[in-house]
């Protein structure tokens, strides 16, 4: 009766399972021996042995060893660490990799699901690229057992809006949009007509959202609503030497997400390092190593990141451009912090793009992380940057709320740039305190420390503003090497270089910024900060000096 029992409950999990095409797993537990096969669909069908099953319980783990991976670093073992998470998390085990290990992962389409706990150790991953067959499919997915669902009966929401009509069965992660707007429409060479108008927050079982990560748009209509429940219990995953034989595909707009995607809410990623390798003269960009999506409460630190060569190709205005190939990728994504985290290579190479890109977020963290780059391409609300050295690509981002920076030593092009391609727009204000900025990191250059261009053309979908309030407090600007009719480090760059009188008009309107607030700022050239390269752009701004 036992084994009827637990054969039934498998069977039910199994049919779980295989409605998700990133695992297709089926498990059984008969009375031969362990051992995993694929059938003609491509499903992997796991048989556990009634007394493998016993033991594994009994130890509360299991390896990818027991499924019957070999870690000689040529076999391809994708199948026996898919097989191992998916019996780990029906039966709710942590799962460790084998100590020494070295695990081939071929371009096989097969996507280890992970739902507990994993260890990977100093056991390595050689995930082989030169020849995939799905490049979106990601090698493992942190996922969770709890699934979105449509919310009914909610016709609009407002910005700021603190409670929605709503009873959840528990803290939810809630999705919105309208495709009737289109906001984030995107100028210059890699230009689009926008993406529809979407929100991403927190509300509690009783509808309140979580004011840390207010609703910043206001909806007078929903076409879509979910909810994911959020994991109350931290899933953590330790550990891990993964490289990346990168692919040899035409350098287009084909990215390959060849990766260890984060679908769940409350993770720990820790210790974790990811090199790559095999890149030449082409090749298409990657969407993110670390790929977190669709969740809140992420924490990856005490980790190594490797930036990507920068391929050409031609953008949507038929022009070439550069491609964007990144290490980090967050989009949709609440509360999610990098702690302790460096990059393999030089961060002031130029030859690798910077190493994150993110779109759609709230309350993104840097602290003490040497890397290439931060960048929020289609918005973030709130970004803290502390104890940090970026490199080449510097701070880029546009948004609202409060973008702090804080003992950090930034070395790009000016101190932040505000994206021109999406309006150079931060509803917010930037406070920066106990800083060094090495302009260019270090080539000669005139200096500015807030970068950007709007010239109020373009409608961008919605209205662009610039901080309304700018505190710099403490903030040290190494400008001594610059050029010969240097006159000295500027706060704004020239936003707009027709913008020289009152004569020009703007068709769509750019709010400059109300106040600067300067507390001992120094230069190491000893000339004085200016506001502007185009003084008359920002003839308005109150500077408040010590």
């Amino acid at each position: 009766m036992l084994l009827m029992f637990f054969l039934f409950s498998c069977v039910i999990v199994a049919q779980g399972q295989t409605e998700r095409p990133s695992e297709n797993v089926v498990i059984t537990s008969e009375n031969n021996k362990t051992r995993i096969r694929t059938n003609e669909n491509g499903e992997l069908h796991v048989n556990i042995s009634p007394k493998d099953v016993s033991k594994f319980k009994a130890i509360g783990m299991v390896r990818y060893s027991d499924f019957g991976a070999k870690g000689d670093g040529k076999t391809d073992d994708i199948d026996a660490i898919a097989a191992t998470h998916a019996f780990a998390n029906q039966q709710s085990l942590l799962v460790k990799a084998d100590k020494g290990a070295t695990y081939y992962i071929g371009g096989k389409e097969r996507t280890a699901v992970i739902q507990t706990d994993t260890d990977f150790g100093t056991a390595a991953f050689i995930i082989d690229d030169t020849e995939v067959q799905n490049r979106n499919a990601s090698v493992f997915i942190v996922g969770s057992s709890m699934r979105a669902f449509n919310l009914e009966g909610i016709a609009s929401l407002k910005r700021n809006q603190e409670k929605i009509k709503v009873s959840l069965p528990g803290t939810c992660l809630i999705t919105v949009s309208n495709s009737h707007i289109k906001r984030y429409i995107r100028f210059g060479l890699n230009q689009n007509n926008g993406s529809s108008q979407t929100d991403i927050f927190v509300v509690d079982k009783q509808g309140n959202v979580d004011m840390d990560a207010p609703i910043i748009w206001d909806f007078h209509q929903i076409t879509e609503i979910t909810a994911l429940p959020i994991d109350e219990k931290t899933l953590n995953i330790t550990g891990g030497h993964f490289t990346t034989i990168a692919n040899r595909a035409e350098s287009k707009y084909t990215y390959y997400s060849r990766n260890i995607a984060i679908r769940r809410s409350n993770v720990i990623l820790d210790g974790l390092e990811h090199r790559v390798t095999g890149e030449g003269d082409h090749g298409a960009p990657y969407g993110g190593f670390i790929n977190i999506r669709d969740c809140s409460y992420v924490t990856v630190k005490n980790t190594i990141l490797t930036g990507h060569f920068t391929y050409r190709t031609i953008g949507s205005a038929g022009k070439p451009v550069s491609m964007g190939s990144y290490d980090i990728s967050v989009n949709r994504a609440l509360n999610v912090s990098f702690v302790n985290c460096s990059q393999t290579n030089d961060i002031n190479d130029r030859m690798y793009w910077g190493i994150l890109g993110s779109n759609y977020c709230k309350n993104l963290l840097y602290d003490n992380c040497t890397l290439s780059r931060f960048d929020a391409h289609m918005g973030v609300a709130n970004a803290t940057i502390r104890n940090s050295t970026l490199g080449h690509m510097g701070i880029n981002a546009i948004g609202s709320g409060i973008l702090t920076v804080e003992n950090s030593t930034i070395r790009g092009r000016t101190l932040i740039n505000l994206r021109s391609d999406y309006g150079s727009t931060w509803q917010g204000e930037i406070v920066i305190r106990n800083c060094i900025f090495v302009p260019a990191g270090g080539r000669p250059t005139s200096a500015s420390l807030i970068g950007g261009s709007n010239s109020g053309q373009h409608d961008f979908g919605y209205t662009c503003y610039m901080p309304e309030r700018i505190t710099i407090e403490a903030l040290h600007i190494d400008d001594s090497n610059h050029p010969e009719d240097y006159q000295g480090p500027a706060i704004f760059a020239n936003f707009n270089t027709q913008m020289t009188d009152d004569s020009y008009q703007e068709k769509f309107s750019y709010v400059r910024t109300r106040e600067v607030i300067l507390r001992n700022v120094t230069t190491a050239s000893g000339k004085d900060l200016k506001i502007s390269f185009n003084p008359f752009m920002f003839k308005d701004v109150k500077i408040d000096t010590d």
